[in-house]
């Protein structure tokens, strides 16, 4: 994990500290002795991918600086029910208050990993690349897109700044495809890329005449995907989008397109099942 996705879930990490602990842990500090020392276990309960443990040992020692920490399968690894990620020994006290704030983070990123890797399977044998959105939880962009690869998938622009992406707002105010584009290579460096969402073979041929980068099918059929990506003809790279359930994926991939983004990677993850265990 680089430092920059490890700095914003920090950031996370301070607001849910305040949001939970408050004042203190009032049930764990007034059972648990201060000088106890004891050894837990993060076991997967249900089949999945596995991301977020770098963040899941930052958890701990913000509350025990000398927690002894063995990350015994890395991020990315598929695992089954049963099999034991890490082994970490510390402060009996820090590890029941942190282990919600811990687990939280894991089981949302490991849920977003195990899922891109199920897209994943759905375009094997083909050359599709599986691209998230920006459909991420508010604050969690970093983490997200980090999840998103751990599953074996790719991010697509990770924020409205390093890409263009000419919408059909943006169209309709330009009046026109051409016009939107032509104003916009005016403003930005030739290193940026433009693509375009379109949703007609009208709007795919102006795009294409254009010279744009991407041009996104929005939500079309699969024989009309597969129409528009021969007339594009490799001269841009096709991206398909909407509606794109896991039932969907493996015939779309198949009409031709260079790539599928699929906001559910991260809008409406469901969390992997993990739990703590203490050990002695």
């Amino acid at each position: 994990m680089d430092e920059k996705t490890l700095k914003s879930a920090e950031v996370l990490f301070d607001l849910a500290y305040a949001e939970d602990i408050g004042s203190g842990d009032i049930t764990t500090n007034n059972l648990i002795d201060p000088n106890d020392n004891k050894t837990a276990l993060l076991v997967a309960k249900e089949e999945g991918v596995i991301a977020g443990l770098p963040v899941v040992e930052m958890v701990f020692k913000k509350f025990d600086n000398n927690l002894e920490w063995k990350e015994l399968l890395p991020d990315g690894s598929k695992v089954v029910p049963g099999d034991v990620i890490a082994e970490f020994k510390g402060n009996y006290r820090a590890l029941l208050t942190g282990e919600r704030k811990a687990l939280n983070f894991l089981q949302r990123l490991s849920g977003v990993a195990t899922y891109a890797n199920l897209c994943m399977k759905e375009v094997e044998g083909t050359k599709v690349e599986i691209l998230d959105t920006r459909k991420t939880l508010p604050g969690y962009r970093h983490l997200d897109k980090y999840a998103v690869r751990m599953g074996g998938a790719s991010n697509h622009r990770f924020g409205l700044y390093d890409m263009v992406m000419i919408k059909d707002n943006h169209i309709q105010i330009a009046g026109g495809i051409t016009q939107a584009v032509e104003a916009i290579r005016k403003k930005i460096p030739k290193s940026i890329k433009i693509e375009v969402e379109t949703t007609t073979i009208e709007q795919v041929k102006e795009a294409l005449a254009a010279d744009v980068d991407i041009i996104m099918l929005d939500n079309m059929r699969a024989t009309l995907m597969k129409e528009c990506v021969q007339i594009i003809d490799r001269r841009a790279k096709v991206e398909a989008s909407g509606n794109m359930t896991i039932k969907r994926i493996h015939k779309v991939a198949h009409t031709g397109v260079d790539y599928i983004s699929i906001g559910a990677l991260t809008h409406s993850v469901k969390a992997l099942d993990i739990s703590q265990r203490i050990i002695d």
